[in-house]
């Protein structure tokens, strides 16, 4: 079913650009130029802090987004790019070719429930693609009350485009890197009967990765359309499709298990065999959402999502050192030579589907104003795969890739069952009251019930756990001015709690549900043309972590508490000649009470002390049309290890870009040009303990030329 409507899709798109503009085909010369910018402000609105769309500066949140505007000037074409311009989002296993993973605030947001399209959970393990989005919005923070079941460092809400009022007809083309070739298609409207819109989106990308051999393709296809059955009734629907297929890019890990690799490339490709395999994904969206304004001060929404993911996992795996003495694991060899495993796993599949209800009104109660929002939410997730295959197939070398022959035997991955599913109920209530013109309260809970079945191992059989949990959040905010407001929230949250990797000696052990909860003091506010936001945090939740034995070995367990403190601060300004925005995070992030000294007190994996971000776009006076912008991170060293035993430096990375905006005929063109790492620096940009603990290298410096047309 879905290769059928993928292609209906991209058919129906071309079919509809071409039919409509037919009569732009006639380009001219240059007739006129026109500029193009970038509109980010805290006076946008945002559905990720409550249960709809608010303004962010009436949120008692930290809150950012970034829109549709913004992603094109900016060539952004994956979360990775988009969230890179917020200073509290780190990597967290991003390796190239497999999935986007993020932590913020020093937590790594859960696969399963930290992602969420339009407000439901869908997994991460793939790119998320960004062609059917109009903004992306981060949550960071506890998030229980919001959300239910998510990591304690807060949601990455991807927001679905709609149908647009008038015709838009955009479409870009782009070349980067080695090779890759992108683009993209992007219609909207209404039909003649104007209670009736539609949005198409369609793309299609050959990758070729800046490591040398990570190379694959990506098709996508999506469709969205509105129906304004009456004044007070919208019926809202949007599916999307998606195929990808590239070869991973594995990550390197310490020398001798003890120090870091030195004089390696960010182009080297360490899956690079003969035998090597593209990881393969397939995902499709379903959702459908009903509103209905039953009173002047009433409206009631019933929403729903399915999503559907399969993969097709094959890696030749990097691990360990089995070349020298008794050997390391993990680790590699003093020369860089590495252990190759032929690591295959065919056939996962993730099914999660969403439900929600819920009603929100304003009322008043003598001087009291009110603004409650009730409703229930019904979710399940349910994973099917099989027993993986990892396989020694021999070695290899950091420095000089080694051919070697497959794992023999012809492996292949166990029979493929349903090894877990988990059923979220919720009840959830808010009430924002505003108790004088200038002092309002947030209070709210969610009531949590989680029933979750799991076959680690089919020989140990099914096991149960069922738990319920009160998820309280309360928060006040004064308007200290029209445009600018403090807050204080207390919030408790609800992780789904870590499972033990491959190798730990309790493998696939589910941890059972983690409670987290936060406090923080912020103020959001505009100064003339510049939105300022800061925050002062703690967040608190139990410490999990790989735990060595005295044998070698190593367990996965919770211990103690990671307890992260931290202020972040952004700065924005969207209007004039000169537009820009800053964001820093300051953040001390220890492990405490684990009662093991190799762990108390030390930092966190993977969490700089300091990280900043900052880009300005300026429109040149004497070219107009003429934009030039540049961009500079930085992020500190960071820990690889939770005893703190190995530190990975601090780094620098500066960009470049341009842009210049004409008229050809009816048609609008804006060609781009973009300069990442523009000193081809080399860095680790991210570090992590999944697997044993990797490092992967940052970009090294790429160059991208794009041209939109808007006809």
């Amino acid at each position: 079913m879905t290769p059928l409507f993928k292609h209906s899709l991209l058919a129906c798109a071309l079919a509809q650009a071409f039919a409509v503009n037919a009569s732009a085909q006639q380009a001219g010369p240059v007739a006129s130029v026109f500029v193009t910018g970038s509109k980010l402000s805290a006076s946008e609105r945002a559905s990720v802090g409550g249960f709809a769309e608010t303004a962010i500066i009436d949120t008692p949140s930290s809150i950012s987004a970034i829109d549709r505007g913004q992603m094109q000037d900016l060539s952004i074409r994956s979360a990775s790019e988009a969230v890179a311009y917020d200073a509290s989002v780190g990597d967290a296993y991003n390796a190239v070719g497999y999935a986007e993973q993020f932590s913020v605030r020093g937590f790594v947001l859960n696969n399963n429930s930290g992602y969420r399209k339009d407000g439901f959970a869908i997994p991460a393990d793939t790119q998320i693609p960004l062609e059917n989005k109009e903004r992306l919005e981060l949550l960071k923070g506890v998030a229980g009350m919001q959300a239910g079941l998510a990591a304690p460092g807060g949601i990455l809400n991807f927001v679905t485009k709609r149908p647009t009022d008038t015709p838009l007809r955009s479409v870009t083309l782009e070349a980067r890197e080695r090779g890759t070739l992108y683009g993209t298609l992007d219609l909207g409207g209404r039909f003649e009967d104007r209670r009736f819109g539609y949005r198409i989106n369609a793309a299609a990308e050959r990758l070729r990765s800046y490591v040398e051999g990570a190379d694959g393709k990506r098709q996508f296809a999506s469709a969205a359309f509105d129906w304004q059955i009456t004044p007070d009734a919208l019926l809202q629907l949007d599916m999307d499709f998606q195929h990808k297929e590239q070869i991973t890019a594995p990550g390197y890990q310490l020398i001798r298990g003890v120090a870091l690799p030195t004089g390696v490339s960010s182009r080297t490709l360490l899956n690079a065999q003969p035998w090597t395999k593209p990881v393969d994904t397939d995902s499709a969206n379903l959702g459908l959402r009903f509103d209905y304004r039953f009173a002047p001060d009433w409206r009631a929404t019933l929403s729903a999502n399915k999503h559907w993911f399969k993969r097709d996992d094959f890696t030749a795996f990097p691990y360990g050192c089995s070349n020298e003495g008794e050997g390391f694991y993990p680790g590699y060899c003093s020369n860089g030579d590495y252990d190759v495993y032929d690591y295959q796993s065919t056939g996962e599949r993730k099914t999660p589907f969403g439900l929600q209800g819920q009603v929100q009104g304003h009322f008043a109660t003598g001087a009291l104003r009110h603004v409650l929002t009730a409703g229930i939410a019904y979710s399940e997730r349910h994973n099917r795969y099989g027993d993986y295959v990892y396989d020694y197939a021999g070695y290899s070398n950091i420095y000089q890739n080694l051919t070697v022959d497959p794992a023999p035997g012809n492996p292949r991955t166990g029979p493929v069952t349903e090894r877990f599913s988990e059923r979220e109920r919720s009840l959830f209530v808010q009430d924002i009251v505003t108790l004088t013109p200038d002092l309002a309260l947030h209070a709210g809970l969610r009531y949590v019930r989680i029933d979750s079945t799991q076959l680690p191992e089919p020989e140990l059989g099914w096991v149960s756990n069922r738990a319920s949990f009160v998820l309280p959040g309360v928060s006040l905010v004064y308007s200290v001015t029209p445009s600018w407001n403090v807050y204080g929230t207390l919030a408790h949250g609800l992780d789904a709690g870590g499972v033990a990797e491959m190798g730990a000696t309790n493998e696939n052990e589910d941890l059972g549900p983690n409670r987290s909860k936060q406090f923080e003091l912020g103020t959001k506010g505009n100064f003339g043309d510049v939105a300022l936001t800061a925050a002062l945090f703690q967040i608190t939740k139990g410490n999990e972590f790989n735990q060595g034995n005295p044998d070698g070995s190593f367990t996965f367990v919770r211990k103690g508490d990671q307890r992260h403190r931290g202020v972040e601060f952004s700065a924005q300004r969207s209007s004039g000649a000169l537009a820009y925005g800053a964001s820093l995070m300051a953040l001390r992030a220890k492990q405490e009470g684990t009662g093991d000294p190799a762990y108390d007190g030390k930092r966190a994996t993977n969490v700089p002390e300091l990280k900043t971000t900052l880009w300005a776009d300026y429109a040149v006076p004497m070219l107009p049309g003429l934009k030039v912008s540049g961009q500079w991170q930085y992020a500190g060293e960071k820990s690889f290890d939770p005893q703190n035993r190995v530190n990975v430096p601090g780094y620098h990375v500066f960009g470049l870009g341009a842009a210049y905006g004409l008229k050809m005929g009816a048609t609008k063109v804006t060609l781009r040009a973009r300069v990442d790492n523009l000193f081809d620096k080399f860095y680790w940009r991210d570090v992590t303990q999944q697997l044993g603990g990797y490092l992967l290298p940052g970009a090294p410096r790429t160059v991208r030329l794009s041209a939109q047309f808007d006809f």
